[in-house]
């Protein structure tokens, strides 16, 4: 019912950003909620960030304040931007939509992923 499609993944440098897009198409609710989980190599995924249709945001701890999650409505596109990256960012990030307002703890659909490389 909704595809999401991620882009913007890569390999950069600790301390570098980076920003990660992912576009929505289908039958997108008027009130939604779309974010970020990632899965490290080895570890379970997690939860990163979101953002719902009226802009009320949420984040992790581990990335709060270096990590900022926006949208376009108009464009039915979430980003997030990522700064001062560690090595422990590298993960697989998905992104990911639910219906209606609320926690990312409901996902309803899932992107694919895009692969982000924290090295020197």
């Amino acid at each position: 019912q909704v595809q999401l499609v991620e882009s913007g993944g890569g390999l950069v440098q600790p301390g570098g950003s980076l920003r990660l897009s992912c576009a929505a198409s289908g039958s997108i609710d008027n009130l939604n909620t779309m974010g970020w989980y990632r899965q490290a190599p080895g570890k379970q995924r997690e939860f990163v960030a979101y953002m719902t249709s009226d802009r009320r945001t949420n984040y992790a701890d581990s990335v709060q304040g270096r990590f900022t999650v926006s949208r376009d409505n108009a464009k039915d596109t979430v980003y997030l931007q990522m700064n001062s990256l560690k090595s422990e960012d590298t993960a697989v990030y998905y992104c990911a939509y639910r219906r209606g307002i609320g926690t990312l703890n409901v996902v309803n659909s899932w992107g694919k992923g895009t692969l982000v490389t924290v090295s020197l």
